[in-house]
């Protein structure tokens, strides 16, 4: 009984996120209201409050979901260095182009900008933290490049989605690194 329990639980929760999800490929989080996403998920007001509090805790369960698999995918990787941060960029690129729906809305304009700024502290932690470490920087300095970098890749990383991905990922990857580097090199 207890499995059929959890498997109602995940299935509700699954359809409540497709909803949510859904709906903000249209409409702002605001203005999103509890009752659409229960008729659009064809559940009543009464779950919805016994799995969320709300719209915004609902999208938070979907950020945080997507940033647990994401983790998971660069923590298989150990990439410490320049040449190995082309790898890891690789597979942060095939991972976003795996996820690329959810991954389009969470950094669409009608969603939050707190994915956002999860998603750089993400890519300072995986793909950037001892690479960017070798430059002689001031910390204060360093941390607005990183802010610099991070935010423009993140950006890049926007505009390939919106245009259909049509580089491959190792490609952008390749993009992505260059333009990175150019810039590092710039603050020497």
């Amino acid at each position: 009984m207890s499995e059929k329990m959890d498997r109602r639980k995940q299935y509700t929760r699954m359809v409540l996120k497709d909803s949510l999800m859904q709906l903000l490929q249209t409409k702002t989080l605001a203005s999103i209201t509890i009752k659409e996403i229960c008729e659009l998920a064809d559940i009543n007001r009464s779950t919805f409050y016994a799995h969320y509090a709300n719209q915004y805790e609902l999208l938070t369960s979907i950020e945080e979901d997507f940033t647990i698999d994401l983790i998971q995918t660069l923590s298989q990787y150990n990439f410490a260095k320049e040449h190995e941060a082309l790898q890891l960029t690789e597979k942060l690129f095939e991972f976003i182009s795996a996820n690329s729906g959810t991954c389009q809305i969470l950094l669409g304009e009608n969603s939050d900008i707190h994915f956002q700024k999860k998603g750089m502290e993400i890519a300072q932690e995986y793909v950037f933290k001892n690479w960017m470490n070798d430059q002689e920087l001031d910390q204060e300095t360093y941390e607005y490049l990183n802010l610099f970098i991070v935010s423009g890749c993140i950006y890049v990383i926007k505009q390939w989605l919106e245009n259909g991905k049509k580089k491959s990922p190792v490609e952008m990857a390749g993009i992505l690194l260059k333009f990175i580097k150019r810039g590092l090199d710039g603050m020497k």
